[in-house]
């Protein structure tokens, strides 16, 4: 491939030394050394960054720091000349399948072991001469049979792949690609295209999905970038999903091999709290209705490598309706009213550094956190979007991989928001702003009607951030740098069926549900520090083999998450929502009124003010099983401020503890 080259004149030393920085770390990772290789040979860098690798993130930093740390602007990347060239890249809708081409799916390993598909001899989109897929689960799917088996899923075919992306205009750099890790969906839409990039499922309560995920990733785990690894376990952030599907660390697969993962789409409580179901409005459900979901999304969460395959590419949403009880229906002539269709939009946020060939770059010497030097929009710097003069539905995500960032209008208008992390709030709010730590989620309907033809408006990300320890708290003035999503008014007139902003602001829509049927008897501590220039939980690294608590399924629990100063951290809880009950010892903020997966602690968690304490409700239902509990933060993640725990039946004799 011809590379555009940007020679790099009239640069500063500093500049110079990032750039020399840039070649010695990837020519380190070319060489498949890691960190850990390094410190027993007993190596060091000659551009004075990693000669301090034994003292922690004390080395050059990267890009945006360097910018932040003087006050200018220190981009030896390509800077992108012409923004808002190209329009957003759209998620498109994964396409189910009446029967996987493999062997069926079972309730544990596949009966059936040949034919076995071979998805790339003699396919043209995918040439590579792939050996048959082979299966890689063994565990059985919980309460299969109970909720329907086989023939109540909606099938679905999915590829983790290796493909070339461009996140620049191509019209400018056409030549700046770079090699992304993505998921394929492997069934054709109606225009005969095979979904990839940024995907999205739309899937409705009632209904289990079955995911069939293939790792096609390249079979020498090897490609010109040098970071990342071709083992994967795509996690769906935060379903209530039995553990053997949740896509926890520590159940990756290798290429070549491929998992079926069964999501249930049914409420929490199904099995323990409300085993009767509950009713909304005369429509009755499995579970407690109270704990319906809407915004979910699914990355790789392979353990160690979490940050690098998530960097590299492998994040998508996973949007779920409530039509079983006529709440978030995907219909917006019926329910709640939200925008729906084209009108529905999945906002994927973040960061990449780049090299002056428009390559990505990532640092895997890195501790502290990576802040790029471009944020993306659904894989895209800077896109546009034609939109009509209506109301509009934008699923917010950071997806990191370190970045917090406030959202908000160029022009100044408020923001109805409807969810917080992938829950419908119990009342909408009307907001300037939206801060989100890395995993967290906020869908808002914004309204376009009232501006003329031709307006453009910008959603920008205006929060400070000079490291990966976290933000500042700060916000900045609104500059091309802040801009991140161009909104063009187009002329064309639409009719707008959604509910008006006024019915959306007063109705209820999700209340929180009560917790005093089931009071929390266990209290459990949690501090998330750090040591030797790692990230610890507890003062513990992540170990595999630890299970740090026991919790008894049906169970409700106290958790209190402690952080110091000097950093900011999003932890994020796999199987079950949380209620927060105090932070810093007072009432929850107006981000906590949800229920939630994520929450933020340590420095700038709420405006510029830190938060040492954090105390919330969890219950532990319906299945059994580890999960982990882990920053956000993948970079912290991932080195090493990780534990697991496991939900146990109270005959266990861990049970408790």
């Amino acid at each position: 491939m011809i590379k555009k080259i940007i020679k790099l004149t009239n640069f500063s030393q500093q500049e110079k030394a990032v750039a020399r920085y840039m070649k010695e770390v990837n020519d380190i990772q070319a060489a498949g050394l890691t960190r850990r290789d390094l410190f027993k040979m007993g190596l060091t860098a000659g551009v004075g960054g990693l000669t301090a690798i034994g003292g922690g993130r004390n080395f050059l930093p990267n890009l945006a720091e360097a910018a932040s740390s003087s006050g200018t602007t220190t981009i030896i990347s390509p800077p992108c000349n012409k923004p808002w060239s190209e329009p957003l890249p759209i998620p498109k809708t994964c396409v189910p399948v009446s029967a996987c081409k493999g062997p069926t799916p079972e309730k544990s390993t596949c009966l059936e072991k040949d034919p076995r598909w071979n998805p790339g001899k003699g396919d043209v989109k995918n040439p590579a001469a792939w050996d048959d897929f082979t299966e890689a689960r063994g565990e059985d799917h919980q309460r299969w049979d109970e909720l329907g088996g086989l023939a109540a899923c909606t099938l679905y075919e999915l590829m983790a792949q290796e493909i070339d992306w461009n996140f620049y205009s191509a019209a400018e750099y056409p030549n700046f690609n770079s090699k992304v890790w993505t998921y394929k969906d492997m069934n054709p839409n109606s225009k005969g295209e095979f979904a990839t990039g940024v995907l999205r499922f739309k899937a409705q309560y009632g209904s289990p999905v079955l995911m069939r995920m293939y790792n096609g990733l390249p079979k020498d785990g090897r490609d010109t970038q040098g970071f990342g690894i071709n083992q994967c376990s795509p996690h769906l952030h935060n379903a209530h999903n039995p553990s053997e599907s949740d896509g926890g660390p520590m159940r990756f697969f290798d290429s070549g091999k491929w998992y079926d993962y069964w999501y249930p789409n049914i409420r929490a409580g199904f099995a323990s709290t409300h085993k009767a179901g509950t009713s909304r409005n005369g429509l009755w459900c499995p579970g407690d209705w109270q704990e319906t979901q809407s915004t979910l999304w699914f990355h790789d969460h392979r353990f160690d490598f979490t940050a690098q395959n998530v960097y590299k590419g492998m994040a998508s949403f996973y949007t779920l309706f409530s039509k079983d009880i006529n709440l978030d229906t995907d219909d917006e002539t019926t329910g709640l009213g939200l925008p729906s269709g084209e009108f529905d939009i999945p906002l994927l946020f973040t960061d990449k550094v780049f090299d002056q060939n428009g390559q990505m770059f990532y640092d895997t010497f890195n501790l502290e956190g990576i802040i790029g030097d471009q944020q993306t929009v659904n894989f895209k710097i800077k896109p546009y979007l034609d939109v009509k003069r209506r109301k509009y539905r934008f699923r917010f995500l950071d997806a990191g991989p370190s970045r917090f960032i406030e959202l908000s209008l160029s022009n100044g208008a408020k923001l109805t928001r409807i969810a917080n992390c992938g829950n419908l709030l119990p009342k909408a709010q009307i907001v300037s702003s939206i801060r989100l730590g890395v995993a967290e989620r906020a869908d808002v309907i914004i309204d376009f009607s009232a501006y003329a033809p031709g307006t453009v408006i910008y959603l920008e990300n205006r929060l400070e951030q000079l490291n990966g320890k976290g933000p500042t708290g700060k916000i900045l003035p609104s500059s091309i740098k802040t801009q991140l999503l161009k909104f063009v008014v187009s002329a064309t007139a639409v009719v707008d069926t959604s509910a008006p902003l006024l019915q959306l602001q007063t109705q209820t829509m999700v209340p929180m549900p009560l917790r005093t049927a089931n009071v929390a008897k266990k209290k459990r501590s949690f501090s998330f520090g750090t040591s030797n220039g790692a990230w610890n939980v507890n003062g513990q690294f992540f170990n595999p083999s630890v299970i740090s608590a026991y919790p008894v399924e049906g169970s409700a629990e106290e958790w209190t998450l402690t952080s110091g100063g000097g950093w900011a951290h999003p932890v994020h809880i796999h199987h079950e929502e949380f209620q927060i009950t105090n932070r810093n010892g007072s009432t929850p903020a107006i981000d906590d009124l949800s229920r939630k997966d994520v929450t933020r602690i340590g420095d700038a968690a709420q405006g510029t003010a830190g938060t040492s304490s954090l105390t919330f409700y969890m219950q532990f239902r319906d299945w059994y099983g580890d999960y982990p509990m882990h920053c956000h933060n993948v970079v912290h993640e991932d080195h090493a401020m990780m534990i697991r725990f496991r939900i146990v039946p109270p005959t266990d004799p861990n049970a408790g503890k």
